[in-house]
């Protein structure tokens, strides 16, 4: 462990960084142009708010042209303009719905929302340090996100429409600007928007990489660092393999569009007329993007993962379970997931045999998998569990873990995946396992964090509503997509009621769009809540989850740099909680192993670091 304990020197060159402290910043350098990971965090938190909210309205748009096909939607017209044609939604926008509704919720919410947040927020502050590795960077890391923000929500109100070539953008409807309206200026826009967004993330990745390495606080080795650490610096690395992949692929579809190149075309005919564009080849482009794909799943899970671990172990006031064990299935996740991208292609006409390996990598994932879904269990059993909302919501991820991966094995399966692709099933699976949980994660830590962001708490009885809701509400989305799905539905599909075959599950999809409206509603009450508590709020102790983590030793409200003094040294790893002997069940990491209250703790030894 000669790295993790080669950390104490930056201890004393970082005093010098709090000096300028004390020098009076602007309103425009502290709040806008911060360097502080703080600041940057909220900034983060607020833009990914404001997204899900804009990306699950897009949702509620297009259950209501499925739940209620025969509906009249006019009432919606001043909002929508032209993309409400004689009452109905057109068909083309409600392609561009669905496009941008799965672009803002897997990159703009569940990527730069909870990694953006969370990282930022809790890696300083978890490891001892006084701020990221570099100030600057971190702050064009949201800046870069700001601006891909704009450009992805100018493309929306274009005249010819958003892009709408699905969220994985597939060519060539996505490489021909002629195809389809969406297919114009609002998808050069998504791809210049993603670019930057690219950018953002890989600035962020570096910074959290560097600063997890070289900044840790005297006695914060690696095995001594919370799950949440290892979970953002195993996400960062994935980001920073696998990012740069969607990069090119997004420069070559530029060039297929704009430069007549033909790295994804060959072979197209429109209107009869061949257009000149030989040699390419759309199965590349997907290669390409599931590259980043799949990884993407456990760029969003990950960090949620990790949260839950800090969480469960905190509320339920045990040792989290198999701490290395955690860790190894962590990097086994993140090793596993850069080689199956391929079992999104099975229908791609894909050589059987490289099916087969594709399959068996893929549901091996389930091993690690499974080792976090029991370790959370094992944590839970039997321990003095406090239900505060951020447990709940922490059990909830859980849940959805466990019932949206066993749907993942099915789908890992290319005999079954080729039956079932393309239809409600695999919207079912990865909105639970990805969608739903990640959220959930999200929520959480903004339940668990709140009083250290903001010195205030969140009202619980409002939580337990929005859990409750939410939880009943998601269950009731998705479950009855599966069943859907098996019978043939289609995604993406615009209308249902033109096919006998599925005009007999229109019950079924109002009762979808029904729970739907009522779990997006349910989420305003978060909001609410939020908003209120920020200003309104009960006042937060300095520590009110008695948890052992650093970032509850600063004070309630901290400065740029965290400490007003000295960086607490660590002596113990961050889940002692209730130790037999000790006069309290929790033993903050920066207390000495002399002073846990009982003599006969004077010779006990670090659990973790006993193991070298």
């Amino acid at each position: 462990m000669e790295l993790a304990h080669s950390t104490s020197a930056h201890h004393h060159h970082t005093e010098h960084d709090h000096d300028h402290d004390h020098e009076e910043l602007s309103f425009i350098q502290k709040w806008i142009f911060s360097e502080d990971h703080k600041v940057i965090a909220k900034q983060y938190l607020f833009m990914g708010i404001l997204w899900a909210i804009f990306g699950g309205g897009m949702s509620l748009l297009f259950r209501l042209q499925l739940g209620f096909p025969n509906a009249k939607l006019d009432w919606l017209q001043p909002l929508l303009g032209d993309w409400i044609k004689e009452g109905k939604l057109d068909p083309e926008f409600y392609l561009a719905l669905v496009t941008m509704h799965g672009t803002i919720m897997v990159f703009f919410v569940l990527t730069a929302g909870l990694s953006g947040t969370f990282s930022n927020f809790l890696i300083p502050l978890q490891i001892g340090a006084r701020d990221m590795a570099s100030g600057f960077l971190n702050m064009l890391s949201f800046w870069f996100f700001a601006l891909s923000s704009a450009i992805m929500m100018v493309s929306i109100f274009i005249e010819t429409g958003p892009a709408s070539g699905g969220w994985v953008i597939y060519p060539p409807l996505s490489a021909l600007p002629q195809a389809v309206g969406g297919s114009g200026l609002g998808m050069t826009m998504w791809l210049t928007s993603m670019a930057f967004f690219i950018v953002s993330s890989l600035l962020g990745g570096i910074n959290y990489i560097t600063t997890i390495i070289n900044l840790r606080t005297k006695g914060m080795s690696f095995f001594r660092m919370p799950l949440t650490m290892w979970a953002f610096f195993i996400t960062a690395i994935i980001g920073l393999l696998s990012f740069p992949v969607l990069f090119a692929a997004a420069l070559l579809l530029i060039f297929d569009r704009s430069f007549g190149t033909s790295f994804f075309l060959a072979d197209i005919y429109i209107g009869g007329e061949a257009l000149q564009h030989t040699g390419g080849s759309p199965i590349l482009f997907q290669h390409l993007f599931w590259f980043l794909g799949h990884p993407e799943v456990y760029i969003v899970l990950l960090p949620a993962l990790g949260i839950t671990s800090e969480i469960i172990a905190t509320n339920s006031r045990k040792p989290i379970f198999g701490y290395k064990a955690m860790i190894l299935s962590m990097l086994a996740i993140a090793f596993l997931s850069f080689i199956v991208w391929a079992h999104h292609m099975f229908v791609t006409g894909m050589n059987p045999f490289l099916g087969t390996i594709f399959m068996f990598l893929t549901l091996i994932i389930a091993v690690p998998s499974a080792v976090k879904a029991f370790n959370y269990i094992t944590t839970l059993w039997r321990g003095n569990i406090i239900f505060t909302p951020a447990m709940l919501f922490s059990i909830g991820l859980v849940s959805f873990f466990i019932s949206g991966g066993l749907t993942g094995i099915i789908l890992g399966n290319s005999a079954a995946d080729i039956q079932l692709h393309d239809t409600y099933f695999v919207v079912a699976h990865f909105h639970l396992v990805m969608g739903s949980a990640s959220f959930f994660g999200m929520v959480a830590g903004v339940y668990h964090w709140f009083p250290k962001m903001f010195g205030r708490m969140l009202d619980e009885t409002l939580g337990y509503i929005h859990f409750w809701i939410s939880f009943v509400g998601i269950y009731m989305v998705f479950f009855p997509l599966h069943y859907i799905g098996i019978a043939g539905f289609p995604r993406r599909y615009y209308s249902f009621t033109g096919f006998d075959f599925t005009k007999s599950f229109t019950d079924l999809n109002t009762f979808v769009s029904i729970a739907a409206i009522i779990t997006f509603a349910a989420q305003f009450i978060f909001v609410f809540n939020f908003i209120y508590s920020i200003f309104k709020g009960r006042r937060a102790p300095s520590n009110p989850w008695k948890s052992n983590t650093l970032e509850w030793t600063t004070p309630i409200n901290p400065e740029h740099g965290n400490w007003p003094g000295e960086i607490p040294t660590v002596y113990r790893w961050a889940y002692d909680y209730s130790k037999p002997g000790a006069s309290e069940d929790f033993i903050p990491q920066n207390i000495p192993y002399s002073e846990t209250k009982e003599s006969n703790f004077e010779n006990e030894v670090d659990p973790i670091e006993s193991k070298h």
